[in-house]
């Protein structure tokens, strides 16, 4: 009976883990905010990690993305690898980096900024920068 019940438990948690991992629906309001944010911006090219001196700020679209601001009014758009639907506008992220970078596959830790409990992480994906035309 204990080999059952640990077999359903395992297939539990790697159904969780894959429905965790399939492609999420967007969210119509986080990806407007998003939207009026970038305007007038255009997209670079991705990179994997951006300097952790060079982060001025960060801000959470609900359910949608990270925002990192940098020197220059450079932003970059970090769309997490599952989870991001969990994403608050009013967490704090805790981060986990190894080393002077923030990379992706980087955790972020996700905490309840009244409680100041955890309520979950997300893995960071690549860093789309998003700058001004030059005129």
């Amino acid at each position: 009976m204990r080999r059952w019940v640990s077999g359903l438990m395992a297939v539990g948690v790697l159904a969780t883990a894959s429905g965790a991992l399939a492609a999420e629906p967007p969210n119509p309001a986080g990806e407007a905010q998003l939207a009026k944010l970038l305007e007038g911006r255009v997209a670079g090219k991705p990179v994997s990690c951006l300097r952790l001196g060079d982060i001025q700020g960060s801000e959470i679209i609900d359910g949608t993305a990270i925002v990192y601001h940098l020197p220059g009014n450079r932003l970059y758009v970090n769309r997490p690898r599952g989870g991001a639907s969990s994403l608050r506008q009013d967490d704090i992220l805790v981060t986990r980096t190894y080393g002077g970078d923030l990379c992706e596959p980087d955790a972020v830790d996700l905490f309840d900024s009244l409680a100041h409990f955890q309520r979950g992480f997300v893995s960071l994906g690549p860093f789309v920068p998003y700058s001004k035309p030059a005129r």
